[in-house]
């Protein structure tokens, strides 16, 4: 399993053809508590860099784009009745969808966790 991160703060873990989609500790740290997410349909094709999901927190609402072209094979239900679980696990158990990649080479534009690292703390 690879993961890949983009500038906006999202990342995709990468197994197979499958893509995890969520976003950063750092992005859900800007944010503050997050209140509300809205999440797409399952089928819905996603274009690189479109928007996946939207972050509604007690600050701001916010969109989550698609790091990678994708079809939507599973949205995280979970988040509809618990959106918290956006700050309390991020990385893991906050996940947003679940896309069928229709385009792997997209994954070479994005940064690799030590290249996202350096980018975090040049902001």
């Amino acid at each position: 399993m690879s993961v890949y991160y983009t500038e906006d703060h999202e990342w995709v873990s990468v197994e197979g053809d499958t893509g995890i989609v969520g976003i950063t500790d750092y992005a859900q740290k800007q944010l503050g508590d997050v209140v509300f997410v809205e999440l797409p349909d399952v089928g819905k094709v996603l274009d690189q860099g479109a928007e996946a999901a939207v972050v509604e927190s007690v600050k701001a609402a916010s969109e989550v784009y698609a790091p990678v072209s994708g079809e939507v094979m599973e949205a995280n239900e979970a988040l509809q009745d618990d959106p918290a679980i956006v700050n309390a696990s991020p990385e893991e158990n906050g996940w947003f969808v679940k896309l069928s990649l229709s385009d792997k080479s997209q994954l070479d534009e994005l940064m690799d966790q030590a290249a996202y690292k350096a980018f975090v703390k040049t902001l």
